[in-house]
């Protein structure tokens, strides 16, 4: 069973993102403030769940928690200020959408930039440790799986409804016999995470 958070006493939001790994498409990312008494024994790291179970868990949690929100950097952004940066700045503006202000954020991951004059505490694999980090996983990853199933009606031989823009063998083999489209991240590595075996 996840914890709920790591300090009960004060308002506290978790925060994650997703598609970090990606060749294609933004990132994602949710902060999410849970009331004291939320439990949901189904909650987890969204990576462990299945798709039925994130959809589900997201109306749970919209309905349930105290406050979330939803925010992306997209591709040319993630060029211009790296990956890292850019999952920062995705964190930050979900946290800049919540209707209350957080006294602690409890960020998924090893690294974080200050957010105002919040105190944070990162937790490597917290979206498995945290209940307020497990929902902020389930709702940047549902949400940005939105967004990759809606544009990919526009680059249908990529098939990001399929792989959601990670990179796949299918969709290195768009990319070569294609090319890049404005949803690709050119910064990213690709030429090196191209080189896998055919």
């Amino acid at each position: 069973m996840l914890l709920n958070c790591l300090k009960p006493e004060i308002v506290e939001a978790g925060c994650d993102e997703a598609g970090r790994g990606c060749l294609a498409g933004p990132v994602f990312a949710a902060a999410v403030i849970l009331p004291g008494n939320f439990r949901n024994e189904m909650l987890d790291d969204s990576k462990k769940l299945n798709e039925k179970q994130r959809y589900l868990l997201r109306d749970i949690i919209e309905k349930e928690a105290f406050a979330w929100a939803v925010a992306k950097v997209d591709a040319p952004e993630i060029d211009e200020i790296n990956i890292l940066n850019a999952s920062f700045l995705a964190m930050h503006r979900a946290l800049d959408k919540l209707p209350v202000k957080p006294q602690h954020i409890l960020v998924d991951g090893n690294r974080f930039k200050k957010y105002k004059n919040i105190p944070h505490t990162c937790v490597v694999k917290g979206d498995g440790k945290y209940m307020s980090i497990a929902a902020a996983s389930v709702l940047a990853k549902t949400y940005r799986d939105d967004f990759m199933k809606k544009i990919a009606a526009e680059f249908p031989a990529y098939k990001w409804e399929k792989n959601k823009g990670y990179p796949t063998r299918e969709h290195k083999m768009a990319i070569y016999k294609f090319g890049y489209t404005p949803y690709h991240r050119k910064s990213f590595n690709a030429d090196i995470q191209l080189k896998f075996d055919f």
